[in-house]
């Protein structure tokens, strides 16, 4: 039986007779418009295969645009290949197609084939929590360019917390000399931890992954998840200190001072920062976890809630989510923030309702945003969307003591049972979660990644009628083999 075993597997494949073979790296010719997307597939071919074959490739062609975005025809005969796509996206992608072809081609070739291909969701993403482990520069290229072979097309950036602050920020140099390093408890001999990211460095990524039809979403957590800030400048909180950056993980009292202006001032600076270098017109602010106990206490706190008539102490978080959005309104930006924003469902009404929010505790969060009209990213910790639980039920596996099914990530649907027409359209999509409180090196980040990345490429792309998860476990024997020249450690099942 033919089989291309692709991952994630397309909407159509219609065989033909014939075999495509090339025994060298294909020649790669097109479309100028298409010129950035070559450049970078040139690229890919060469680290497989040296020495180029004259002849036989792949031409890329540009159609009139349809109602598919990220479409593409790749069109497989003995002759050459053919990719036709309206968008650089969807060539990119028929480009990718054809390059995990070429990574477990024999010596029998490419069967030939006809394949139309779209993605079932616009938001296909993955989140890297840099902030309670620094990843280098290469790593995270790395990453980008697999996670672009798996047509994943969000890479959130998660920049800061209460363990670390990764970007620098003109107005508040102590932001990185002293929230990038923390203590290190887990080798004494080490004395800090941490890093940041250069503003060069941030390019680089960001030109990295654009080409590679990846948009880079910065998270920076306010008002909570921020010790890290506390400890740069004492003054923010509502207590004065002393602060430290920490090298614990968990959910801290200490929180930016609702009734400190400075606050604002802090948020200008880092908003202006960030319209500065990242495309990307989304911004995370989080918005978890955040404890309200110092606000209770404060009388700073308690001056704001009346002044801004706010009964209840959880009212606080709402203004600052309403103000912190319409700051990034006026930059340009609009807002995500994960599903704790809109607890305070009277407050929530007051927001832009361009806010996106991002579902982390199961769908709960999602099902009750879009009630509200509000789009929606689901990335619920209840299914299989968090990557740093443990892969399997062993206590040999790293990770979190949660064990999550590789099957129900599989399976995994965006879209919640009940949902009416009008409320699955603000589904925009999900994607997968690694945070890293135990995740300490890029190897473990990998096996802990793949190959649910796989997975979850799968349910976002491929339709539902074309899933099948014993289909798609025979296609990850072969494809492993691709990870395999990639360099990534993965999780055998």
């Amino acid at each position: 039986m033919k089989d291309l075993n692709m991952i994630p597997m397309p909407a159509s494949v219609t065989f033909t007779e014939g075999v495509f073979y090339c025994a060298g790296r294909p020649k790669v010719t097109g479309d100028a418009y298409f010129e950035a997307e070559m450049v970078v597939f040139r690229g890919q071919m060469q680290a497989l295969f040296p020495r180029e074959k004259p002849g036989l490739g792949i031409a890329l062609k540009r159609i009139p645009g349809g109602e598919k975005r990220e479409y593409y025809k790749l069109t497989i005969l003995p002759t050459g290949v053919t990719i036709e796509a309206a968008d650089n996206a969807g060539v990119y992608h028929g480009l990718q197609a054809m390059r995990q072809l070429f990574m477990t081609r024999d010596k029998e070739g490419i069967p030939c084939a006809v394949i139309e291909d779209y993605p079932q969701f616009p938001w296909r993403g993955l989140m890297l929590d840099c902030s309670r482990h620094f990843f280098t520069v290469p790593f995270i290229k790395k990453l980008i360019d697999a996670l672009s072979m798996h047509h994943i097309n969000k890479f959130h950036w998660h920049l800061t917390d209460d363990q670390g602050w990764r970007i620098p920020i003109k107005q508040y140099p102590l932001l990185t000399e002293i929230g990038s390093k923390r203590r290190e408890s887990r080798r004494q001999d080490v004395r800090y931890y941490g890093g940041f990211y250069t503003v060069k460095e941030i390019e680089e990524i960001i030109a990295w992954a654009a080409v590679r039809h990846v948009e880079v979403v910065p998270e920076i957590d306010l008002p909570g998840h921020t010790l890290a800030v506390l400890a740069a400048y004492p003054g923010l909180g509502c207590t004065g200190g002393p602060y430290r950056v920490e090298d614990r993980f968990g959910i801290f009292d200490d929180v930016l001072c609702a009734g400190n202006e400075g606050m604002w001032d802090l948020a200008a600076a880092i908003f202006d920062t960030l319209s500065s270098l990242f495309p990307s017109k989304y911004v995370h602010i989080g918005g978890d976890e955040v404890s309200f106990k110092h606000w209770a206490e404060c009388p700073k706190c308690r001056e704001k809630m009346k002044e801004w008539d706010v009964k209840e102490v959880s009212g606080l978080q709402a203004h600052i989510t309403r103000r912190l959005a319409a700051m990034l309104g006026e930059r340009g930006k609009i807002a995500i923030g994960w599903d704790e924003v809109i607890d305070n469902e009277e407050e929530a009404k007051q927001f832009p309702q361009e806010l996106v929010v991002m579902s982390w505790r199961g769908r709960a969060g999602g099902d009750k945003a879009v009630k509200m009209g509000r789009p929606v990213i689901m990335t619920p910790n209840s299914d299989g969307c968090y990557f740093d639980y443990r892969q399997k039920d062993s206590l040999e596996e790293p990770g979190q003591p949660f064990p999550q099914s590789f099957s129900r990530l599989y399976e995994f649907n965006p879209i919640s049972p009940g949902m009416t027409p009008q409320e699955e359209a603000l589904v925009w999509g999900a994607q997968g979660n690694l945070w890293t409180e135990l995740i300490y090196a890029s190897k473990i980040a990998e096996y802990m990644l793949f190959p649910r990345v796989c997975a979850l490429a799968e349910a976002l792309w491929t339709p539902q009628s074309n899933k099948n998860f014993d289909a798609f476990k025979r296609r990850l024997t072969i494809h492993n083999r691709r990870l395999e020249s990639l360099d990534i450690l993965y999780c055998r099942y």
